[in-house]
Protein backbone atom coordinates (compact mmCIF):
# COMPACT_ATOMS: atom_id res chain seq x y z
CA UNK A 1 0.00 0.00 0.00
CA UNK A 2 1.27 3.39 -0.62
CA UNK A 3 1.74 6.03 2.32
CA UNK A 4 0.86 9.43 3.01
CA UNK A 5 3.74 11.47 5.09
CA UNK A 6 4.29 14.53 6.68
CA UNK A 7 7.89 15.11 7.24
CA UNK A 8 9.13 18.03 9.42
CA UNK A 9 12.76 18.40 9.51
CA UNK A 10 14.14 21.18 11.65
CA UNK A 11 18.22 22.46 11.74
CA UNK A 12 19.15 24.69 14.41
CA UNK A 13 22.29 26.62 14.96
CA UNK A 14 23.50 28.09 17.71
CA UNK A 15 26.83 30.61 17.62
CA UNK A 16 29.02 31.17 20.08
CA UNK A 17 28.89 34.74 19.11
CA UNK A 18 26.64 36.51 17.20
CA UNK A 19 27.36 35.63 13.05
CA UNK A 20 28.31 38.71 11.20
CA UNK A 21 26.35 36.89 8.44
CA UNK A 22 25.38 33.84 6.48
CA UNK A 23 24.63 32.47 3.36
CA UNK A 24 23.23 29.16 3.06
CA UNK A 25 21.83 26.36 0.94
CA UNK A 26 18.96 23.65 1.85
CA UNK A 27 18.36 20.87 0.27
CA UNK A 28 14.81 19.40 2.52
CA UNK A 29 12.69 19.44 -0.53
CA UNK A 30 11.35 15.68 -1.78
CA UNK A 31 11.54 14.90 -5.32
CA UNK A 32 8.74 14.04 -7.42
CA UNK A 33 9.20 10.94 -9.31
CA UNK A 34 7.23 7.79 -10.63
CA UNK A 35 6.91 6.44 -7.19
CA UNK A 36 6.31 9.49 -5.15
CA UNK A 37 4.29 12.62 -5.34
CA UNK A 38 5.62 15.65 -3.38
CA UNK A 39 2.20 17.59 -2.80
CA UNK A 40 3.50 20.57 -0.72
CA UNK A 41 7.02 21.52 0.53
CA UNK A 42 7.87 24.52 2.61
CA UNK A 43 11.34 25.82 4.27
CA UNK A 44 10.94 28.74 6.36
CA UNK A 45 14.42 30.67 8.51
CA UNK A 46 14.90 32.36 11.46
CA UNK A 47 15.76 35.16 11.82
CA UNK A 48 13.08 35.55 8.79
CA UNK A 49 14.88 36.46 5.30
CA UNK A 50 14.13 36.37 1.82
CA UNK A 51 14.72 33.04 -0.08
CA UNK A 52 14.75 31.65 -3.64
CA UNK A 53 15.23 28.04 -4.66
CA UNK A 54 16.44 26.69 -7.81
CA UNK A 55 17.64 22.96 -9.40
CA UNK A 56 21.22 21.97 -9.15
CA UNK A 57 22.90 19.97 -11.50
CA UNK A 58 22.07 16.76 -9.88
CA UNK A 59 18.41 17.28 -10.09
CA UNK A 60 17.80 18.52 -6.66
CA UNK A 61 15.74 21.48 -5.20
CA UNK A 62 17.87 24.05 -3.30
CA UNK A 63 16.59 26.57 -1.19
CA UNK A 64 19.01 29.63 -0.70
CA UNK A 65 19.19 32.47 1.37
CA UNK A 66 21.34 34.95 3.32
CA UNK A 67 21.08 36.80 6.44
CA UNK A 68 23.56 40.02 6.52
CA UNK A 69 22.79 41.01 10.00
CA UNK A 70 24.28 39.89 13.16
CA UNK A 71 22.44 36.57 14.14
CA UNK A 72 22.99 34.24 17.61
CA UNK A 73 21.44 31.46 16.43
CA UNK A 74 19.38 30.34 13.04
CA UNK A 75 16.67 27.93 12.84
CA UNK A 76 16.01 25.90 9.30
CA UNK A 77 12.47 24.31 9.28
CA UNK A 78 11.70 22.14 5.92
CA UNK A 79 7.75 20.72 6.11
CA UNK A 80 6.74 18.40 3.22
CA UNK A 81 3.48 15.96 2.19
CA UNK A 82 4.25 13.14 0.09
CA UNK A 83 2.51 10.27 -1.35
CA UNK A 84 4.57 7.21 -1.61
CA UNK A 85 4.32 4.21 -3.60
CA UNK A 86 5.42 0.65 -3.47
CA UNK A 87 7.95 -0.10 -6.07
CA UNK A 88 7.20 -2.00 -9.34
CA UNK A 89 8.63 -5.38 -9.76
CA UNK A 90 12.09 -5.53 -10.66
CA UNK A 91 12.35 -5.45 -14.12
CA UNK A 92 14.58 -7.79 -16.30
CA UNK A 93 18.37 -6.14 -16.01
CA UNK A 94 20.50 -5.17 -18.17
CA UNK A 95 23.57 -7.41 -19.24
CA UNK A 96 27.07 -6.59 -17.86
CA UNK A 97 28.47 -5.85 -21.17
CA UNK A 98 25.73 -3.20 -22.20
CA UNK A 99 26.49 -1.63 -18.78
CA UNK A 100 29.61 -1.43 -19.18
CA UNK A 101 29.45 0.56 -22.76
CA UNK A 102 26.19 2.84 -21.17
CA UNK A 103 28.50 3.52 -18.13
CA UNK A 104 31.80 4.64 -20.78
CA UNK A 105 29.28 6.61 -23.45
CA UNK A 106 27.14 8.02 -21.50
CA UNK A 107 26.42 10.70 -18.09
CA UNK A 108 26.58 7.00 -16.47
CA UNK A 109 30.46 7.57 -16.19
CA UNK A 110 29.90 10.55 -13.11
CA UNK A 111 28.42 7.60 -11.64
CA UNK A 112 31.03 5.12 -12.34
CA UNK A 113 34.16 7.06 -11.14
CA UNK A 114 35.46 7.00 -7.16
CA UNK A 115 35.41 10.38 -5.36
CA UNK A 116 36.64 11.19 -2.16
CA UNK A 117 34.50 9.93 0.29
CA UNK A 118 33.61 6.65 -2.03
CA UNK A 119 37.27 5.22 -3.12
CA UNK A 120 38.14 1.70 -1.35
CA UNK A 121 41.67 0.05 -1.72
CA UNK A 122 42.11 -2.50 -4.77
CA UNK A 123 42.01 -5.73 -1.88
CA UNK A 124 38.47 -5.00 -1.11
CA UNK A 125 37.41 -4.07 -4.85
CA UNK A 126 38.66 -7.86 -5.70
CA UNK A 127 36.70 -8.82 -2.81
CA UNK A 128 33.42 -7.27 -4.26
CA UNK A 129 34.29 -8.86 -7.98
CA UNK A 130 34.37 -12.66 -5.79
CA UNK A 131 31.30 -11.57 -4.10
CA UNK A 132 29.46 -11.17 -7.31
CA UNK A 133 30.98 -13.97 -9.72
CA UNK A 134 28.53 -15.69 -12.02
CA UNK A 135 25.50 -13.12 -10.76
CA UNK A 136 23.12 -10.60 -12.77
CA UNK A 137 23.46 -7.32 -11.67
CA UNK A 138 20.82 -7.45 -9.59
CA UNK A 139 21.74 -10.57 -7.46
CA UNK A 140 25.44 -8.61 -7.35
CA UNK A 141 24.44 -5.29 -6.23
CA UNK A 142 22.84 -7.45 -3.52
CA UNK A 143 25.29 -9.47 -2.89
CA UNK A 144 27.83 -6.39 -2.20
CA UNK A 145 25.38 -4.76 -0.25
CA UNK A 146 25.26 -7.58 1.91
CA UNK A 147 28.96 -8.13 2.08
CA UNK A 148 29.26 -4.21 3.60
CA UNK A 149 26.22 -4.67 5.89
CA UNK A 150 28.01 -7.70 7.39
CA UNK A 151 30.97 -5.77 8.12
CA UNK A 152 30.44 -2.51 8.95
CA UNK A 153 27.34 -2.08 11.85
CA UNK A 154 25.32 0.89 12.20
CA UNK A 155 26.76 2.48 14.84
CA UNK A 156 25.53 6.78 15.52
CA UNK A 157 28.60 9.03 16.08
CA UNK A 158 30.80 5.98 14.99
CA UNK A 159 32.20 8.41 12.32
CA UNK A 160 31.89 11.99 10.48
CA UNK A 161 30.89 13.66 7.44
CA UNK A 162 34.39 13.33 6.28
CA UNK A 163 34.74 9.46 6.56
CA UNK A 164 35.89 7.84 3.70
CA UNK A 165 34.56 4.51 2.40
CA UNK A 166 37.74 2.77 3.41
CA UNK A 167 37.75 4.17 6.86
CA UNK A 168 34.48 2.90 7.86
CA UNK A 169 35.48 -0.47 6.64
CA UNK A 170 38.66 -0.87 8.66
CA UNK A 171 36.57 0.47 11.79
CA UNK A 172 33.91 -1.82 11.17
CA UNK A 173 31.04 0.60 12.42
CA UNK A 174 29.69 3.71 10.97
CA UNK A 175 26.17 5.47 10.07
CA UNK A 176 23.93 4.91 6.66
CA UNK A 177 26.13 8.05 4.80
CA UNK A 178 28.77 5.29 5.22
CA UNK A 179 27.59 2.27 4.64
CA UNK A 180 25.77 4.18 1.34
CA UNK A 181 29.33 5.22 0.42
CA UNK A 182 31.09 2.16 0.67
CA UNK A 183 28.40 0.34 -0.85
CA UNK A 184 28.42 2.27 -4.05
CA UNK A 185 32.06 2.53 -4.35
CA UNK A 186 32.07 -1.24 -4.37
CA UNK A 187 29.04 -1.60 -6.81
CA UNK A 188 30.95 0.90 -9.15
CA UNK A 189 34.49 -0.81 -9.02
CA UNK A 190 32.88 -3.62 -9.82
CA UNK A 191 31.46 -2.27 -13.03
CA UNK A 192 27.56 -0.68 -11.85
CA UNK A 193 26.86 2.70 -12.47
CA UNK A 194 25.59 3.84 -8.96
CA UNK A 195 24.68 6.90 -6.97
CA UNK A 196 23.98 8.18 -3.66
CA UNK A 197 20.41 8.65 -2.38
CA UNK A 198 20.32 11.51 0.30
CA UNK A 199 15.84 11.35 2.03
CA UNK A 200 14.20 9.98 4.94
CA UNK A 201 12.89 6.97 5.82
CA UNK A 202 9.82 6.44 7.84
CA UNK A 203 10.95 4.26 11.12
CA UNK A 204 8.00 2.55 11.67
CA UNK A 205 6.27 0.78 8.91
CA UNK A 206 3.35 -0.67 11.35
CA UNK A 207 2.71 3.73 12.72
CA UNK A 208 -0.49 4.69 13.70
CA UNK A 209 -2.30 7.25 12.03
CA UNK A 210 -1.63 10.62 12.65
CA UNK A 211 0.83 9.94 15.62
CA UNK A 212 4.00 11.58 15.37
CA UNK A 213 7.23 9.58 15.55
CA UNK A 214 11.20 10.87 15.56
CA UNK A 215 12.99 9.92 12.94
CA UNK A 216 16.14 11.50 11.16
CA UNK A 217 17.13 11.19 7.60
CA UNK A 218 18.55 8.65 5.82
CA UNK A 219 21.09 7.67 2.48
CA UNK A 220 20.79 4.59 0.32
CA UNK A 221 21.84 3.88 -2.82
CA UNK A 222 20.54 3.65 -6.37
CA UNK A 223 22.29 1.54 -9.50
CA UNK A 224 21.91 1.30 -12.93
CA UNK A 225 21.28 -2.23 -14.65
CA UNK A 226 19.29 -0.73 -17.75
CA UNK A 227 17.03 1.68 -15.52
CA UNK A 228 17.59 3.30 -11.70
CA UNK A 229 17.04 0.68 -9.22
CA UNK A 230 17.06 1.73 -5.17
CA UNK A 231 18.80 -0.58 -2.60
CA UNK A 232 18.91 0.25 1.33
CA UNK A 233 22.23 -1.62 2.18
CA UNK A 234 21.73 -0.42 5.68
CA UNK A 235 18.63 -2.10 6.00
CA UNK A 236 19.41 -4.60 3.78
CA UNK A 237 16.09 -4.06 1.81
CA UNK A 238 14.98 -2.54 -1.59
CA UNK A 239 13.82 0.70 -1.39
CA UNK A 240 10.21 1.07 -1.06
CA UNK A 241 7.33 3.03 -0.02
CA UNK A 242 8.89 3.84 3.12
CA UNK A 243 11.90 5.78 1.77
CA UNK A 244 11.28 9.42 0.79
CA UNK A 245 13.96 10.61 -1.73
CA UNK A 246 15.22 14.45 -1.48
CA UNK A 247 18.08 14.07 -3.96
CA UNK A 248 20.69 12.06 -5.58
CA UNK A 249 24.61 12.68 -6.47
CA UNK A 250 27.98 10.80 -6.59
CA UNK A 251 28.62 10.80 -2.48
CA UNK A 252 27.23 12.97 0.43
CA UNK A 253 28.52 16.03 -0.68
CA UNK A 254 26.97 16.75 -4.24
CA UNK A 255 23.68 16.29 -1.21
CA UNK A 256 24.03 17.75 2.14
CA UNK A 257 20.95 18.83 3.37
CA UNK A 258 22.67 21.91 4.99
CA UNK A 259 25.45 24.00 4.21
CA UNK A 260 27.18 27.36 3.94
CA UNK A 261 28.88 29.86 5.06
CA UNK A 262 29.45 32.21 7.69
CA UNK A 263 31.23 35.12 9.64
CA UNK A 264 32.19 35.09 13.12
CA UNK A 265 32.81 32.77 15.46
CA UNK A 266 33.18 29.09 15.99
CA UNK A 267 30.26 26.91 16.78
CA UNK A 268 29.29 23.69 17.89
CA UNK A 269 27.18 21.03 15.73
CA UNK A 270 23.56 21.67 14.75
CA UNK A 271 21.13 20.37 16.49
CA UNK A 272 18.71 18.52 14.10
CA UNK A 273 15.21 16.66 14.56
CA UNK A 274 13.40 15.00 12.22
CA UNK A 275 9.40 13.94 13.10
CA UNK A 276 6.96 11.63 10.68
CA UNK A 277 3.75 11.84 10.80
CA UNK A 278 1.72 8.96 8.75
CA UNK A 279 -1.71 10.24 7.61
CA UNK A 280 -2.87 7.46 5.05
Amino acid sequence: MGRRLRIRHETRVAYAEAAVSSHNEVRMTPLTLPHQTTLDARVTVSPATATWSYWDYWGTQVTGFDLMDPHADLAITAVSLVETAPPSPLAEPAGWTEIAERAATTRLLEHSSPTARTTVGPDLVDAAHETALGLDPHEAAVSVAEMVADRVAYVPGATGVLTTAQEAWEQSAGVCQDIAHLTAGLLRGIGLPTRYVSGYLHPDRDADLHRPVAGQSHAWIEYWAGDWFGYDPTNRVRADESHVVVGRGRDYGDVTPHKGIYRGAASGPPEVTVEFTRLA
